[in-house]
């Protein structure tokens, strides 16, 4: 079956996931806030590496929701639903809980699968955003021109990593990072991983 544009994401691992969203719990009060302004933070922590780097912190498959811009697979992880495997699952929750509208951390991850710069990273994004409310953060998010492509209203549509790669400013290197991600993607699937 042909490759859509929107089939094109970079590599998604639950454990870097985990550790990424344990260094935005640890910057924040009590270890804990509400899931909306984590998933949003991860997202434009990821955006913000994609203009930076070229490549994003945790990966994965952003959609565009009613709420806003979000990575799929990491939904599915905080609200602990959707397609994620039982592993997966079991390794969120065995450091991150959801206490209802809340997200917190119960065993630090560490960041052993982040680099400097992705830790860093983090920290910037909690930074610019921790004095500003959670609504107004999902405001600034359709902002994006990748959501606003994608969007409509009451579903999940996939955001294509072209709109992204474009949406922040790195249009002169559109084909070398889309080849990466298609790299990824086929190692990914001759040696059996399905990030999906």
């Amino acid at each position: 079956m042909p490759r859509r544009d929107g089939d094109r994401y970079f590599h998604f691992t639950t454990r870097k996931l985990i550790e990424a969203a344990g260094v935005l719990l640890r910057c924040a009060a009590a270890r804990r806030m509400k899931y909306l302004r984590l998933v949003k933070l991860l997202y434009i922590a990821d955006r913000d590496s994609l203009a930076e780097t070229g490549w994003p912190i945790a990966g994965g498959e952003p959609v565009a929701m009613d709420n806003g811009p979000v990575d799929s697979k990491v939904l599915d992880l905080v609200k602990q639903t959707g397609r994620r495997s039982h592993e997966d699952r079991q390794a969120w929750s065995s450091c991150i809980d959801t206490d209802g509208m809340d997200v917190v951390m119960v065993v630090d991850p560490g960041t052993k699968s982040l680099s400097p710069y992705e830790v860093a990273k983090l920290k910037d994004v909690y930074r610019r955003y921790r004095s500003i409310h959670r609504y107004s953060v999902r405001d600034l998010t359709h902002e994006f021109p990748e959501w606003k492509e994608n969007w409509v209203q009451g579903s999940s549509r996939p955001i294509p990593l072209e709109d992204i790669v474009r949406a922040v400013g790195r249009t002169d290197d559109l084909d070398e990072i889309t080849a990466m991600a298609e790299e990824v993607s086929a190692i990914d699937s001759l040696s059996g991983v399905n990030p999906r």
